[in-house]
């Protein structure tokens, strides 16, 4: 396992995140031999939400079981949108999400929390003042946003240098092999794929800034249930999210092409569709939705295979050889 180092986190953290959005974990369900498999893998940062059903308490119960809290690092995501889309960038609805974060999780601090969701309307400083007296206060050690925009992220950090502040050091869009088309909750969400979004790859690029890459497998678009040529077998395995996203001829050649270049590798086009994410020249922490020590396996070999140039291009679709 490759490990990296996040400003601002002072661990270790792995290349690839544990994602807890899984059933089991979502219904709070005890899953610590599935989490002890992933650290004996050197699999040691997990990605939570505060919106992921019972994800933090089943997380916290393995915490609190094997008495690691030091060993691990955690990415959790709060403030989502409210009802009816409300917004709750504001320092009452950021704290009181952290505080039941962090009480599920039986821990006091965050070592990277994310907004889970932006709000223009809400000025970066104020963001920023917020975040800065969570980590002065030491419940969080990093912290950054999910799902938003390079230009936010620039904006908010040019005021904390500009204001001696630490600035964001971490952001989870979607990064993904197969482009997501379209926002499947209708609203809010940021990717980084397609033409249209080269500008995020560069500031990506450019700064270095870690990535945590979520959707990062297509929803289950590489899974293997299916075959990139069968649209109707795609269409009825998809749940309806995957398919408001992903589903398109365009990702169902993404497929075809990862389907063969597996084969010819003796690996599976998950594996394929994983390691990709590595050879786009930034800087991705893939968090994979892990639901079985197979799964597992299968995604920390993943990351061992090796993509030339070509073959990346070639897988999507910037070329028409490999």
């Amino acid at each position: 396992m490759e490990y990296s180092e996040i400003e601002g986190v002072g661990k270790k953290v792995s290349r690839l995140f544990f994602g807890t959005c899984t059933r089991d974990m979502k219904a709070g369900k005890n899953v610590n031999e599935l989490l002890d498999s992933a650290l004996a893998l050197g699999v040691n940062a997990f990605d939570t939400a505060r919106c992921y059903g019972n994800a933090e308490k089943s997380l916290g119960m393995w915490l609190s079981a094997r008495n690691n809290r030091e060993q691990v690092v955690i990415q959790a995501k709060g403030a989502i949108n409210g009802f009816m889309w409300r917004s709750r960038i504001k320092e009452s609805c950021i704290r009181s999400d952290l505080k039941k974060s962090l009480e599920n999780m039986r821990t006091d601090y965050a070592d990277i929390y994310l907004l889970h969701r932006d709000d223009r309307r809400v000025p970066v400083g104020t963001v920023m003042e917020i975040l800065n007296a969570l980590k002065s206060e030491g419940k969080v050690r990093a912290f950054g946003g999910s799902n938003w925009h390079c230009d936010r992220i620039e904006q908010a950090n040019e005021y904390a240098y500009a204001h001696g502040l630490t600035p964001m050091t971490v952001s989870s869009p979607n990064f993904c092999l197969a482009e997501q088309i379209k926002d499947p909750w209708g609203g809010g969400l940021v990717t980084v794929t397609g033409s249209k979004n080269a500008h995020e790859r560069e500031f990506y690029k450019r700064t270095g800034m870690a990535l945590t890459a979520y959707s990062c497998l297509g929803n289950g678009l590489f899974s293997g249930r299916f075959s990139g040529s069968d649209y109707a077998a795609a269409k009825k395995s998809l749940n309806l999210q995957a398919r408001i996203a992903f589903l398109c001829f365009s990702n169902l050649q993404r497929l075809r092409r990862a389907e063969t270049l597996a084969a010819e590798k003796n690996v599976t086009p998950a594996q394929i569709a994983m390691a990709w994410l590595t050879t786009r020249g930034m800087n991705v922490y893939p968090i994979a939705g892990i639901s079985s020590t197979a799964h597992l396996e299968s995604c920390v070999a993943a990351l061992d295979i090796t993509l030339t140039e070509k073959e990346s291009d070639w897988l999507n679709l910037d070329s028409d050889e490999r």
